[in-house]
């Protein structure tokens, strides 16, 4: 099956799966302590800075939901976009958490500082939760992408009224590979205070990490880790997998293959009658509309989802392994079925 659905139905990259079975010779200690682990998070502190606070977790709604619930007090808020996929994707994990979501309006999928202050207030109201945090996500759900000049104006919003910035990376390396711009540009250069660093859909198995960059941030949180069930004992396959992938810029490979694919896609698909390309394709993602007829035939043949089911909006991802031939037998099949 070769599928346009999702990046995470790719499987693992071939040297990324040598890791892992490299990793598997002998025994090594548990739950982190072990050298190939170590070795993985001293490449995060070079990107990050030696202060990072670095902790692997296998899916990214635990990495995002637990990083919110750590900064949070009881009475705190989060804004984030209304598309975001912390409110939309995530079967209610932060609201399970206790974390109440406010949702700002957005503009092609991005939050903006005029969009965000309607939901700051100027003093402290006893009477409504109060914001903590600011959760931006690069590249968001519509496929678009923050500039680091955008990222950087919701951090300095977000330090002047006393807030955290998270970044949900689940997609992080197709963004810094399609802005030609480096993981500390985007973050750390900003001042974004915490990522959700994603790399099942970059090539991995179930590898994320909370990256907190200001490391108070991330004071005692391997205990809430520990206590929500994500402290994994045999860390090392994790750690194999970051190690892999933060060597010889394999994240990059991997993300810039899947934007040119994307590229290629809408490129090829848009030149068929009755296909229109909805958005601007930015990072890995294809937005269209195409036939309503067409649309059940196609997914037999190619999973993808209907992302808007009034509009008629449907959703192409592309990633580290769509190949030149998938895309030719996807937009001939399209061309058929139309």
């Amino acid at each position: 099956m070769r599928s346009f659905a999702s990046d995470n139905y790719s499987g693992v990259h071939p040297e990324i799966m040598k890791a892992i079975m490299d990793a598997n010779e002998d025994h090594m200690s548990s739950y982190g302590a072990d050298p190939v682990s170590a070795d993985a998070v001293e490449l995060f502190r070079d990107i990050f800075g030696k202060q990072a606070q670095i902790f692997f977790l296998t899916t990214g709604t635990a990495t995002n939901t637990l990083i919110l619930r750590h900064l949070c007090k009881s009475w705190n808020s989060v804004i984030c976009s209304e598309d975001a996929h912390i409110n939309v994707d995530e079967c209610g994990a932060p609201e399970n958490m206790g974390i109440k979501l406010m949702l700002a309006e957005t503009v092609n999928g991005k939050i903006t500082v005029e969009t965000i202050k309607p939901l700051v207030p100027s003093e402290a109201d006893v009477h409504r939760a109060q914001p903590a945090v600011i959760s931006i996500t690069q590249n968001t759900e519509l496929g678009t992408l923050y500039s680091v000049d955008e990222i950087k104006s919701i951090c300095d919003f977000a330090h002047s009224k006393g807030l955290y910035v998270h970044m949900d990376g689940a997609r992080i390396a197709n963004a810094a590979a399609a802005l030609g711009a480096s993981f500390k540009e985007m973050t750390v250069d900003c001042g974004v205070d915490v990522l959700s660093f994603g790399g099942t859909k970059n090539g991995c198995m179930c590898a994320e990490a909370a990256v907190f960059i200001t490391p108070e941030a991330g004071e005692n949180f391997e205990y809430l880790r520990k206590q929500s069930m994500q402290l994994i004992s045999k860390m090392r396959y994790v750690g194999a997998q970051f190690k892999a992938l933060l060597t010889n810029e394999l994240w990059k490979r991997n993300a810039a293959h899947s934007n040119t694919q994307a590229r290629k896609l809408a490129e090829k698909a848009g030149a068929i009658e009755g296909v229109k390309i909805t958005r601007p394709v930015e990072a890995n993602g294809v937005f269209a509309i195409i036939p309503a007829h067409a649309v059940e035939k196609l997914q037999e043949r190619f999973p993808f989802y209907v992302w808007d089911e009034q509009s008629g909006e449907v959703r192409w991802m592309t990633s580290w392994s769509t190949t030149d031939d998938d895309i030719d037998n996807f937009c001939a099949a399209l061309t058929e079925i139309i």
